[in-house]
């Protein structure tokens, strides 16, 4: 394919293609993206139009390439975005590193998952779905429900023998139908919340830039919270992933408590005391302490 079609995107300081690439894959069967190499392929929605786009590391750029749409400069500049967004790639982590390395539990995070970024979820709509999926189901079965959820009711791009997809629109889950969504074995109240969300991002009642736009962390929390199904974990989960927020913490988490007992910070999931302080260590940066938290909870896997 012609250099029309490719996209370069300087790599900042402390960034880790290798290390997002592997946060992404770590063997869970994500239907929004498929990952073959060290490079990602993923469907997006411009407007109108379904794009196929894929992102590799080259020469100390992210070369994005549109293997499907027109390369049109609008199309190019919307996948600048959206990359450097996804990867978090305009924030400057030093800082954050050197209050990591201040703390002993957890120096080793600066080195050991360097370059590491948050990975965000672009689409608020679908970050919010995520959650009510995975509310008290593991992951693995959580990602086997969205994939139903998508495959039905989602746009689909075919390119060299597989199939790509892009979360459905709000409008579309709006219309959904119950008793499908419960073969797809969501329960009732999950298909209730799921169904009422849409309606709320339908109607223009939920909107993430008029979220993005209110005076404060609690403004915005408030607006999400008012929506049946959106509880506070959730709010500060799509803070965290959607919005950027660097204040999101997901109190409560399963994984970030166990991650916290295992660096001794915590012996017990009670000792909210000893939680608080170490975020205050990190005010700023609790975001991305949550992250690597659920980091270390994971390991790979050497050839």
């Amino acid at each position: 394919m012609n250099s029309e079609h490719k996209v370069l995107i300087p790599v900042p300081a402390l960034f880790s293609f290798e290390e997002c690439l592997w946060f992404l894959n770590r063997n869970y069967d994500d239907c929004l993206h498929i990952i073959k190499g060290d490079t990602i392929f993923k469907a997006l929605e411009v407007g109108a139009e379904m794009l196929l786009v894929s992102i590799r590391e080259h020469s100390g750029f992210l070369e994005l390439e549109i293997l499907q749409g027109e390369a049109t400069q609008e199309n190019k500049s919307y996948l600048i975005g959206y990359v450097r967004e996804w990867f978090d790639m305009d924030t400057n982590i030093q800082p954050f590193y050197d209050v990591l390395k201040a703390d002993g539990r957890i120096a080793y995070m600066a080195e050991d998952y360097k370059g590491l970024r948050v990975i965000g979820i672009s689409n608020l709509f679908e970050a919010i779905c995520w959650c009510i999926i995975g509310q008290q189901i593991n992951l693995s079965f959580a990602y086997k429900v969205k994939r139903r959820l998508v495959e039905h009711y989602g746009k689909r791009i075919d390119h060299e023998n597989e199939s790509y997809y892009v979360f459905p629109e709000p409008e579309v889950l709006a219309a959904a139908d119950p008793d499908l969504l419960k073969e797809m074995q969501f329960s009732k109240q999950k298909s209730d919340y799921v169904i009422g969300i849409a309606r709320a991002f339908a109607n223009g009642s939920l909107d993430k830039e008029a979220i993005r736009a209110l005076p404060d962390f609690a403004a915005r929390k408030k607006a999400l919270t008012d929506h049946k199904g959106i509880g506070v974990w959730t709010a500060n989960y799509v803070l965290m992933k959607s919005l950027q927020e660097p204040g999101g913490i997901p109190h409560g988490d399963i994984g970030l408590l166990n991650a916290l007992s295992n660096h001794n910070i915590i012996q017990d999931r009670s000792e909210t005391g000893k939680i608080d302080a170490l975020f205050q260590q990190f005010a700023g940066w609790e975001s991305y302490l949550v992250f690597y938290l659920w980091r270390s909870l994971t390991f790979k896997v050497l050839a």
